[in-house]
């Protein structure tokens, strides 16, 4: 399989249920990549698209939070771990077959991580325990007001 993005796909643990953006245009598990579209645009379109994302993120100054340096192309269903809300009700934030961008970072003297998860219009940052244990929404809000950059993101 061949990605837009410059993706090695063959070291994608998701390969096997992956259809490849090439052949789909851009839709490797039946949604639109939001990677591909910003590709599709353009070389620069991505780098200034994560170049905007970093500055927002490194701006929410959360003090435990390492500096976000870059952002990795991520399946929804890889990220998307539930909340628990009030009532002992859960909920999930992504799409599990649309792509985002993200990272990890670690917690600063904490054996806890950040989850970093972002489209074209909206991020999240969250905290978590090993394997996605006791979730917490630290931060989930529209970050980019120039919103439809993307064509069929949410």
């Amino acid at each position: 399989m061949k990605s837009i993005c410059g993706t090695d796909c063959t070291e994608c643990g998701l390969n096997r249920e992956c259809k490849g953006c090439r052949e789909t245009d851009g839709r490797p598990f039946g949604e639109t990549c939001m990677v591909a579209a910003y590709c599709q645009k353009g070389e620069a379109a991505l780098r200034e698209l994560k170049e905007k994302l970093i500055e927002e993120l490194n701006g929410l100054d959360i003090p435990d939070m390492e500096e976000v340096t870059d952002l990795n192309p991520l399946k929804g269903s890889v990220i998307n771990i539930s909340y628990g809300l009030p009532g002992m009700q859960s909920a999930k934030f992504w799409n599990d077959n649309s792509i985002y961008l993200g990272n990890q970072l670690c917690k600063k003297g904490s054996d806890r991580c950040y989850g970093i998860a972002a489209d074209d219009k909206y991020l999240m940052v969250s905290e978590y325990g090993a394997n996605g244990s006791d979730a917490q929404i630290v931060v989930f809000k529209r970050w980019n007001r120039i919103a439809g950059l993307c064509p069929d993101s949410h």
